[in-house]
């Protein structure tokens, strides 16, 4: 509308502020054109520059450290900048899969330092040790001090050596359970809890118990003589040694370098530079001659392809880590990751929608959460089976309760004899906070209309009408939603499903044994098996793409409508990472906890297992 002159609304200088901000917006928005395209020049040119240069008869050295989550995307933005990137498990199996067939590779050695991983995911890092021994390369691994879990990977190795001032703790396994009800009595908060199968399904016991009940004993006592088992056979086996000399070994540990030396659990009491010596004569260097290393991180670069790997028809692979909640997945605030219902069924139904995926693998590394995310997840499997995608669940450390929920849809299960899974079982709760609002002088006051709308008070338990109506909910997600969709996928009785559920927790073999595990294996055999039912070619190599995609570094943090959650969230983790781990892991629980005030039932781990 053309504006007259000498109108009283309008100031004297507001065309000429109209103007200069077009002039700025202009400037502004080539500068971050021209901004953009800098960064897409410098990534280009930076893949241009060619992939790092392999001498023959090099070493790959990968170092099996840190929290070495399931997978982590590739960010080209962060590689560009020069950024570093966190490593992933499944990253450290590609790299020995392309080692065994790259004929410039003519060893590995593995640098062990405490690698955050279970002991699933140690027994299929062992068989990929053993898959890449099949091509007559030597393995060599190098230990500054070694705990059990570093020794069992090192035992697939040729030669194990260990810092001359190093020492060995295969020293038996303990396993740790925390209660926390001796904290909330201090506070006065009380866990109100329902749970389907008391015995087993005990996760809220630590907020109810302050020390483990018989089902929590028994279930770990049989988790860790399987354990103790596989550990001490993999010993005998590998250090060719008797089961009962491997004890004896285990009850007479620690022991120093040189001593686990003349025992023979390790090959060298020796420097880096000793075993590296040992290593270039068995290459066949001359004197002099350096020792070709190639660092994982540089490795990476060479693609798959170009070693004749991971090209052919395609197959989908999506990643469910974590901690089970609604909405997206995300690193939790108090460490660790989370799986987002909506998430994985977008990724799901992408897979399925793509004319060109032939299959789909989902790996679960997960202890569950909610029930409600789990079950949309399931019928997200269930509506890519009814479009002819077989689907195919790699179990990692572990897939329980809401983890084994998602899972029981598959057309096939292939977990590890160490993966935990399971607990089929379901509880609601609550928590009571009347005693610490008592400690802090704050009442509350409710006024309500509707018989059961004070069921979720903060500061009364329930009454029994309302545990009533709570126990009923419990039962139908047990009995009507996860018994019959266990026993469907299967093929077993309702009745055998909750013979075998109500929260009980197996192993791998246990699992296999009881139905609910079809193959021993791990990612690869997955992959196998996918491709079996997909009717591809057993010979032939297929392309695994990732849903969902990795997200460009720009889309994340500028146009992502939830990237200040994603930043706060950050944050936050970062403020808590200097919390020691125990608490961390308790205000995980309290957070999922949490979730249950608002009618949240959930299928969860009944402890977090931690086996040291």
């Amino acid at each position: 509308m053309p504006i007259a002159q000498g109108d009283p609304f309008v100031k004297p200088n507001q065309m000429a502020i109209s103007k200069t901000s077009k002039i700025l917006l202009i400037i502004g928005g080539v500068l971050l054109l021209f901004f953009v395209i800098g960064i897409v020049a410098i990534i280009a040119i930076l893949s241009a520059v060619g992939k790092p240069s392999i001498a023959t008869n090099s070493v790959l050295s990968l170092n099996i450290s840190g929290e070495l989550p399931d997978y982590v995307a590739e960010d080209q933005f962060a590689k560009a900048v020069g950024l570093r990137q966190e490593q992933s498990f499944t990253s450290i199996l590609t790299q020995l899969r392309k080692a065994k067939v790259d004929d410039r590779i003519k060893a590995v050695l593995l640098n062990i330092n405490f690698p955050g991983i279970g002991w699933g995911k140690a027994y299929e890092l062992r068989e990929a040790i053993a898959d890449f021994k099949t091509s007559g390369k030597p393995v060599y691994a190098y230990m500054e001090i070694g705990m059990n879990r570093e020794y069992y990977i090192a035992t697939a190795a040729d030669k194990i050596f260990l810092a001359p001032a190093g020492d060995l703790y295969v020293n038996g396994f303990a396993a740790e359970a925390m209660f926390y009800k001796g904290s909330l009595d201090k506070l006065g908060i009380e866990a109100e809890v329902i749970q389907i199968g008391p015995k087993y399904k005990n996760a809220p016991d630590q907020y109810t118990k302050k020390e483990m009940g018989e089902g929590q004993k028994e279930v770990i006592n049989a988790v860790l003589d399987e354990y103790f088992k596989q550990y001490t056979t993999a010993i005998a086996e590998t250090r060719k040694k008797s089961v009962e000399d491997v004890k004896a070994i285990i009850d007479d540990a620690p022991y120093h370098a040189p001593q686990a030396k003349e025992i023979g659990l390790i090959d060298g009491a020796s420097t880096r530079d000793e075993m590296q010596a040992e290593l270039k004569k068995q290459l066949g260097y001359g004197d002099g001659q350096e020792l070709n290393i190639v660092h994982a991180g540089a490795y990476k670069e060479i693609p798959s392809d170009s070693l004749g790997l991971n090209n052919g028809q395609r197959v989908a692979v999506i990643f469910a880590s974590g901690a089970i909640t609604m909405g997206s997945s995300n690193d939790g605030t108090f460490g660790g990751q989370m799986v987002g219902s909506d998430t994985l069924v977008k990724a799901i139904n992408d897979a399925a929608d793509d004319k060109s995926i032939k299959a789909i693998v989902l790996r679960i590394d997960s202890p569950g959460g909610s029930a409600l995310a789990s079950d949309q997840m399931w019928h997200a499997i269930d509506a890519a089976k009814k479009k002819g995608k077989p689907v195919v669940v790699s179990m990692a450390d572990v897939a329980a309760s809401g983890g084994y929920y998602i899972a029981t849809n598959a057309d096939k299960i292939v977990a590890e004899p160490s993966t935990i899974t399971g607990s089929i079982g379901v509880f609601m709760g609550k928590p009571v906070m009347k005693g610490l609002y008592d400690w802090l002088g704050v009442t509350n006051q409710y006024t309500m209309r509707g018989k059961n709308a004070g069921i979720f008070r903060e500061t009364e338990k329930w009454t029994p009408e309302e545990r009533a109506k709570m126990v009923d909910q419990t039962n139908k997600i047990y009995f009507d939603d996860f018994v019959p969709k266990v026993a469907a996928g299967r093929k077993l009785s309702a009745e055998r499903v909750n013979e075998i559920g109500q929260g009980h927790v197996w192993t791998g073999t246990q699992g296999k044994e009881n139905g609910l595990v079809d193959e021993f294996g791990g990612f690869e055999k997955a992959i196998e098996i996918a491709k079996q039912l997909a009717n591809l070619p057993a010979d032939k190599d297929v392309k695994r793409v990732v849903f969902p995609e990795p997200r460009p570094f720009f889309e994340t943090w500028f146009k992502d409508p939830d990237a200040s959650e994603l930043k706060e969230a950050k944050a936050k983790s970062e403020l808590v990472e200097a919390l020691p781990e125990d608490i961390r892991r308790a205000f995980r629980y309290m957070e999922i906890f949490e979730q249950m005030k608002h009618g949240e039932a959930m299928t969860m781990l009944p402890f977090e297992l931690n086996i040291r």
